[in-house]
């Protein structure tokens, strides 16, 4: 297999797919292809290398006198341009001395050390490269940076998307009123527009949680104590030199830890998108729901086969794919955050192939946002099943009488209601005469009287348009 195959996120086959032994990789690659830049073995490589570029354009400060006489303008513009983007070819070079001496982080070492020469740096200089780091050093940060840019890059904007498609179904069908269920059984109607808006609150919240993690790294040497920075130089603050170079890259410095960042944040991190997928699989399942319920009726595609022997289905497969893909991806997560926590005392090195699937989980997260988002426009409202449904239900309405039985003073309405109304089939003629006899004042009989299921929606539509309008 062509190298490049698996450095580029662009270069594709059929027959690479096919052979492909994850599904991310082969027939779900077009949709996790997003996340490539951030989580392929070629992104960490990258990163690693702008980490170990910056590192050395700090070190080469003159004002922490470290080297004799500022690095000449060719090596300090090598440096700059490894920080803003390695060349195409750094990661396969990379591997390369990876496979000769048996240490990835330091084969990215060697690579910057090599590229800095190339520009003239002397012996001093190179010895900047790596300079009091160890590999979780380098890794720490390097991970933070890239699950930083996945964050605001690809996974806000998707959530954003979903929010805005649910937005638009709260605000046009605010007042299309529908049957509601509670334990399954017919229950006070809602509108079908509100219940997208419930969605969308809990999904506007809970992307504000994943995008407040706070992301840290370190930058503290070998068990955290910068024990060989101090040796070397004990007249530079460390501790400020650390702070700073953290925080100029937009993270929040951690100032305490052992050899690795104790991932604490990458816990709270994987748990903000399990919420997140937790509410799209609950959306999931009621549009399956609603889709069984004949509620919400599916566009046929010209050309699709919905099953291989019954020639009339149309599968709600988008949905079910989207449940599918969000549960594993929270199998994975939950595991995350319950495992990358813990270290046995200074460190041990299961954190580390853990962190090379982090991508494996946002990508599934990712394909189960998507095939929502793909499935949600091939659904519209049924209204005539929707009003067939609520006039069958009359008995709904026992709630909105018992009700205004309770707030006249009448002793007794739920009762009332009960013995009429449970488990039994209402029609509105039977509520009616029901409604006469009520020691209530004429006008609240009539208003009884004149009402219906579909009118007994409270406040549904107002809190659909609220929503919508970005107001709650």
């Amino acid at each position: 297999m062509d190298p490049r195959t698996l450095l580029d996120p662009s270069a594709s086959s059929s027959s690479t797919a096919l052979s492909a032994l994850s599904p991310l990789d082969g027939r779900y690659a077009s949709l996790a292809a997003p996340l490539r830049r951030y989580f392929s073995e070629a992104a960490l490589i990258r990163e690693r290398v702008r980490v170990e570029a910056l590192w050395f354009l700090a070190l080469a400060d003159p004002a922490l006198r470290l080297l004799p006489q500022p690095p000449a303008a060719a090596v300090l513009e090598r440096a700059r341009a490894l920080a803003h983007q390695p060349p195409a070819e750094a990661p396969e070079t990379v591997k390369s001395i990876e496979a000769r001496i048996n240490h990835d982080v330091k084969a990215v070492e060697y690579f910057v050390r090599d590229a800095l020469a190339t520009a003239g740096a002397g012996v001093a200089e190179l010895e900047l490269v790596h300079f009091g780091c160890t590999s979780e050093d380098i890794n720490n940060l390097a991970y933070a940076r890239l699950l930083a840019g996945a964050r605001t890059e690809v996974l806000l904007p998707e959530l954003d998307a979903l929010t805005a498609t649910l937005a638009r179904w709260a605000r046009e069908y605010a007042e299309l009123a529908m049957l509601a269920r509670t334990h399954g059984q017919a229950a006070s109607p809602t509108t079908f527009g509100k219940e997208m808006a419930n969605v969308g609150a809990r999904l506007r919240r809970a992307r504000a949680r994943l995008s407040t993690v706070e992301i840290l790294a370190k930058w503290n040497g070998a068990v955290g104590n910068y024990n060989a920075h101090q040796a070397a130089r004990p007249d530079i603050d460390w501790l400020a030199l650390s702070r700073t170079f953290i925080q100029s890259q937009r993270l929040a410095w951690n100032a305490y830890s052992t050899q690795i960042e104790p991932h604490d944040w990458i816990g709270e991190y994987c748990d903000a998108c399990a919420a997140i997928n937790v509410i799209l699989i609950d959306l999931c399942r009621d549009l399956w729901g609603y889709v069984a319920l004949g509620y919400l009726r599916q566009t046929a595609v010209a050309g699709e086969v919905g099953s291989s022997t019954m020639p009339h289905k149309v599968n709600p497969i988008d949905f079910e794919n989207a449940e599918g893909n969000l549960g594993l991806a929270n199998a994975l997560l939950r595991f995350f955050a319950d495992k990358l926590p813990i270290s046995r005392w200074q460190r041990d090195l299961s954190d580390s192939t853990v962190l090379r699937n982090a991508g494996s989980a946002l990508a599934h997260a990712l394909i189960g946002w998507k095939s929502l988002q793909r499935g949600l426009p091939k659904v519209s409202p049924d209204r005539e099943r929707m009003a067939s449904d609520l006039e069958g239900a009359y008995e709904v309405l026992a709630e909105a009488i018992q009700s205004v039985l309770r707030a006249q003073g009448v002793p007794n309405g739920y009762e009332l209601l009960r013995e009429l109304t449970r488990g039994s089939h209402v029609d509105a003629a039977s509520l009616r005469h029901l409604i006469v006899s009520l020691p209530l004042p004429e006008a609240e009989r009539a208003r009884l009287a004149a009402l219906r299921p579909a009118q007994y929606v409270g406040l549904a539509a107002e809190l659909a348009r609220e929503f919508a309008a970005g107001k709650l």
